[in-house]
């Protein structure tokens, strides 16, 4: 099967995105596919057309998350790797996945989100004392979009959020000010539906549930914090790191399934109509 491999982008993640590429493209020609290695940029599309692969296999970082190119994919009639565009689209805004997770019955910290057009034009700023009063802190201000911890602070004290708002309105112009939760990090991967390696039950089904919620299918990567009063969603990835530190790989292998192995069942979940 001829196979197209998105990667690299100018995205400040395309170092990430090229050197998981790698590792896909050779395992999918351990597999018996011709993988071809495609750049996204203004020529994708006739590129696409040109080549006419059978699958395109994301690969992108900090670019392949928001639903765009899948977008394109759809109309292309090509088919691909990973969650559809609506669920990519969901994931990558976080203020939007936060909403269809609350909405769901999801577990997942309380927030508030604010424009950076609610501070220079509506006065947001008079209102961070009943912010405070409504989250306590500390706090996790996060821009709304990003799939890394780019623009992401945690602010301990009232006189810390105009610093840590700043930071986070350089990478988008609404800000998600979230409720700190104390517990253990944790990075669940599902691949088909199914939670990868071995996971505390609770953990495993606020993970399914929120892979559900968001409407992923293929394969997904959810970090949560394991806190006092169970586990937390913080947010979804529909287009996680696949190199050799990425976490769902890890699960993987942790379940039994080898690398060239987990691809190949990528490829089958985005072939089958479905997608799981």
């Amino acid at each position: 099967m001829r196979i197209a491999v998105l990667k690299g982008g100018d995205s400040l993640e395309r170092g990430v995105s090229l050197r998981s590429a790698a590792r896909i493209e050779l395992a999918l020609t351990g597999l018996g596919h011709e993988a071809v290695p495609v750049e996204p940029g203004p020529a994708l599309v006739g590129r696409l057309r040109e080549d006419r692969p059978d699958l395109a296999f994301v690969a992108l970082r900090g670019g392949g998350e928001d639903g765009t190119v899948q977008e394109l994919l759809e109309i292309l009639e090509i088919p691909y790797t990973g969650p559809p565009a609506a669920a990519c689209a969901r994931c990558a805004d976080r203020i939007l996945a936060k909403h269809e997770l609350r909405a769901a019955g999801v577990a997942t910290p309380d927030w508030f989100a604010l424009g950076e057009a609610a501070f220079r034009e509506l006065g947001a700023a008079d209102a961070l004392g009943e912010l405070e009063q409504r989250l306590g802190f500390p706090l996790m201000v996060k821009p709304s979009h990003g799939g890394s911890s780019l623009g992401v602070g945690l602010a301990s004290s009232w006189f810390e959020v105009p610093a840590a708002l700043v930071s986070a309105f350089v990478y988008d112009e609404r800000v998600l000010l979230e409720r700190f939760v104390a517990g253990a990090e944790l990075t669940v991967g599902l691949l088909g539906g199914e939670v990868l390696g071995t996971v505390e039950q609770g953990v495993a089904e606020v993970a399914s549930a929120a892979y559900e919620a968001l409407g992923c299918a293929g394969f997904a990567q959810i970090a949560l914090i394991a806190s006092g009063d169970g586990p937390q969603t913080i947010e979804l990835d529909p287009a996680p790191d696949l190199g050799e530190s990425g976490a769902l790989p890890r699960a993987a292998a942790a379940a039994g399934i080898g690398f060239e192995q987990l691809i190949g069942r990528i490829v089958e979940l985005a072939l089958s109509p479905a997608g799981a």
